[in-house]
């Protein structure tokens, strides 16, 4: 156990905690700060399977299969905890989708509902549901996870950068209508070595060469989170790559997002070839 932090031994309640950045950050805060975690995704195999990779303490970790893009899922889950007396602290909403790396003009509807819902609205009907709840513990605090993407859009990311900006957008108005009573925390991590970037399909071996150069490894971006959230911090930007490009989109505008436009065309990386298709 680290030294005393303001969630130590807390109730969470984490979406996208079967893989990638959730599943390592419901062990660590279960194994490292004694919490207890509510852990929600989709995938029921992959929620027992962190119940097992617990082991002893696998008691410290509940799951529930919901899609977090329901408004309804979330009424049913808050009624569900109300009527087991249970007061969860913390919210944080993790999950996210990526849809591939192409141009809008490929996009169809069903992409685009997709990353919304799940990147975006999920966060809105979790706060809306949620908050009120969570604002009656005694350490209330919400973390919200975005991406570098929302800061800086670059070609191949107009849906999934449209989706992370409005989350922080959102997230930095709620922060203020609500400072002094309850923590609101918005993370922007930068491209992390997960399953997120692997289910973007068959990526040639020199594309998954730049990806895992300029990608940060799990246990690290985890770390990152863990620190800011202890100290309280309300933006961070987390990654190297991510701080370049927001340093870059703040220094530059328009004309950074064009030279990384023009990188990625002329690199020759298959995984960014689609986007500048007909």
């Amino acid at each position: 156990m680290s030294a005393y932090c303001w969630f130590d031994y807390s109730t969470v309640i984490l979406t996208g905690a079967s893989s990638g950045i959730g599943k390592d950050l419901a062990i660590r805060l279960i194994r490292d700060h004694g919490c207890n975690i509510i852990g929600i995704a989709r995938n029921v195999e992959r929620l027992e399977g962190v119940k097992t990779e617990l082991g002893a303490l696998g008691h410290k970790f509940t799951y529930y299969s919901m899609d977090v893009s329901k408004k309804e899922s979330w009424e049913t889950l808050k009624a569900e905890l109300t009527e087991k007396g249970i007061q969860a602290d913390i919210l944080i909403n993790n999950a996210g989708v990526l849809p591939k790396f192409d141009s809008f003009l490929h996009y169809n509807h069903s992409d685009i509902e997709k990353a919304m819902n799940i990147n975006f609205y999920s966060a809105v009907y979790s706060m809306e549901i949620m908050m009120p709840y969570i604002m009656q513990s005694e350490r209330p605090g919400i973390l919200n996870i975005a991406s570098s993407a929302a800061l800086c859009s670059l070609a191949g990311t107009s849906v999934y950068s449209a989706s992370k900006a409005a989350l922080k957008s959102f997230t930095d108005a709620i922060r203020e209508e609500v400072r002094g009573k309850c923590y609101i925390g918005l993370f922007c991590p930068g491209f992390t070595k997960t399953s997120i970037l692997r289910d973007q399909g068959e990526v040639a071996s020199g594309a998954q060469k730049v990806m895992d150069f300029i990608s940060t490894d799990c246990d690290k971006m985890v770390d990152m989170i863990i620190k800011g959230m202890w100290q309280k911090k309300s933006n961070r930007v987390l990654g190297a790559d991510a701080k370049m490009m927001c340093e870059g989109n703040k220094i530059a505008g328009a004309k950074f997002n064009f030279i990384c436009s023009q990188v990625m065309r002329l690199s020759g990386v298959s995984l960014f070839k689609p986007i500048f298709e007909d």
